[in-house]
């Protein structure tokens, strides 16, 4: 799950922005209106139906007998469900790269570089000109439902400001490009609508992160912002930077005319308090957004809250129940049969040629008609060192739920496991925006939220068998930010690991903020209940 980029695709100048915020709005009530009338399950059969009919003719459509394919049955008994790393190996690689009529027609113009968080290598996920059009459909989409539920909005009065990692892009073979997401929608904006757009080319190339990050707070404190988006962490360094420079306290202050603040790559929840402090105004809209480098998922409904799933933009969506995820068979569930309050992981089958693909998120649907998810976390982001089967969702939750209580403000957070003797203790790393008058009672309010929703964790916290009171270490301002350029990943889209359940990666980043000297206190953890 990345923070959004495909939206630099609008925008006017002068007597044009009028007319542009006309069209669309224009737009907005067609696109609305269509989609309330769609049929989701009819719309994802004849995506998957029109997917293979395209890659008929490709390496894998040829493996995988696409022409025979008639029903989403056929496919799922001739497509087995395949991580990256399976579809990377058997048909980029071999003995050579190859490029061409592999998984989709023609040759894949752009690789998506991305790792998720500093774990893990890095992956390179194929983006083609279908994938770029599926991209600006869902942001048009996206825009569409903000201006349906406000049709005063001036959207296109001001500028788009996405802050995403570096646009330059390397060029790895003739006719392919590769590099962050952002640098992909970069390249392929029109050139006419540049100028409306924000950062300018200049600052989008700079590699070097805490030197953009101090030229997009100088040269946009100026600008007409009416929407600002990405990884939340990243949004409140930039905010912050701009308080430096400004002397102003909140972003309604500085962008008087800031009409949404788009966020997406990580759970929202932990810095919802952040957010409402700092923008200052309750005109400025949230706007949750599931994009990730395979494609746009789904959006924030703003009449509900929840994330409304794309369904007609060239992805086609299966769901698999997470305690499956280990089986040699899984069942395998798409919007036809897919039920309600079910934890699931998703799998893409895309136009970029990613075949039932299970990109590492789960999610819960919460209405099917429309089919309306919450992202709950990471297939790899759970907690059970000890038994005690926490996911991601809870943990996140509770760090909400505790800075809520306590008047707390959390930049970012990492747990994992310490191990000891026969048992052990769960170590907290938090930095704070602003911290609790009382720490410790912050981590029991942490505590005790997990504790109620958790049952596996509430009877391992138990006095005399089991796990103690979680060990808390609070961070100094930019202690995160060290510990992601000692590896390399300061910056962008990438994003601290939340979970770590083999207690190396977070024994390694205690040992490396330790010596840097980026530990504000700590608290041991304490007794069990």
């Amino acid at each position: 799950m990345n923070a959004l980029t495909p939206l630099t695709f609008v925008a006017g100048a002068g007597p044009v922005r009028g007319l542009v915020n006309a069209g669309f709005h224009a737009y907005a009530r067609r696109r609305t209106a269509w989609l309330a009338a769609a049929d989701p399950v009819a719309t994802q059969r004849d995506v998957l139906l029109g997917l293979v009919r395209t890659a008929s003719n490709t390496q894998f459509g040829r493996d995988h007998k696409f022409a025979s394919i008639r029903t989403v049955e056929d496919y799922q008994k001739n497509v087995t469900i395949r991580t990256y790393e399976d579809l990377w190996n058997s048909y980029f690689m071999g003995s050579y790269p190859r490029l061409d009529d592999m998984t989709w027609p023609g040759r894949i113009p752009y690789f998506a570089l991305t790792s998720g968080t500093t774990q893990g290598a890095t992956k390179y996920i194929p983006v083609t000109r279908e994938m770029i059009a599926s991209n600006t459909k869902a942001g048009k989409t996206m825009i569409a439902y903000h201006l349906a539920a406000n049709p005063q909005s001036n959207l296109f009065g001001g500028k788009l400001f996405f802050l995403g990692g570096s646009t330059n892009l390397e060029r790895p073979a003739e006719n392919v490009r590769q590099g962050d997401l952002s640098g992909i929608a970069a390249a392929e904006l029109n050139e006419l609508l540049r100028p409306y757009t924000f950062p300018p080319l200049d600052i989008a190339l700079e590699s070097n992160w805490e030197k953009k990050l101090s030229l997009l707070a100088e040269r946009s404190m100026n600008e007409r912002i009416t929407l600002v988006g990405g990884v939340p962490s990243w949004l409140l360094v930039l905010f912050q930077r701009l308080f430096d420079l400004t002397g102003k306290k909140t972003i309604a202050e500085v962008w008087p005319h800031l009409e949404v603040v788009s966020h997406g790559g990580v759970k929202f929840d932990p810095y919802r308090n952040a957010f409402a402090e700092i923008l200052g105004s309750d005109k400025i809209r949230l706007q949750e957004t599931y994009p990730c480098s395979e494609g746009f998922i789904a959006f924030g409904d703003p009449d509900t809250g929840l994330l409304r799933l794309l369904f007609d933009h060239g992805i086609f969506y299966e769901f698999i129940p997470t305690d499956e995820l280990g089986s040699a068979h899984p069942t395998r569930h798409w919007l036809g049969n897919v039920q309600v309050g079910v934890n699931y992981a998703i799998v893409v089958s895309t136009c970029a040629g990613m075949w039932s693909h299970i990109i590492g998120d789960t999610i819960r649907f919460e209405s099917l008609s429309p089919p309306m998810i919450q992202f709950t976390g990471r297939t790899k982001y759970t907690l059970s060192a000890f038994g005690e089967h926490l996911i991601s969702e809870e943990v996140e939750s509770a760090i909400a739920n505790a800075s809520g209580e306590t008047g707390a403000a959390v930049r970012d957070w990492h747990v994992g496991p310490v191990f000891r003797g026969s048992l052990g203790y769960h170590q907290f790393v938090v930095e704070f925006l602003k911290p609790p008058e009382e720490l410790a009672i912050f981590r029991d309010k942490l505590d005790a939220d997990l504790i109620e929703r958790n049952a596996d964790y509430q009877a391992h916290r138990a006095e005399g068998v089991g796990l103690p009171l979680p060990a808390l270490i609070v961070l100094k301002p930019g202690g995160f930010d060290a510990w992601m350029k000692a590896k390399g990943k300061l910056g962008g889209q990438h994003k601290v690991p939340r979970m770590d359940n083999s207690g190396s990666l977070t024994a390694e980043m205690v040992s490396l903020l330790r010596d840097a000297g980026q530990i504000l206190t700590e608290l041991p953890d304490g007794p069990a209940r």
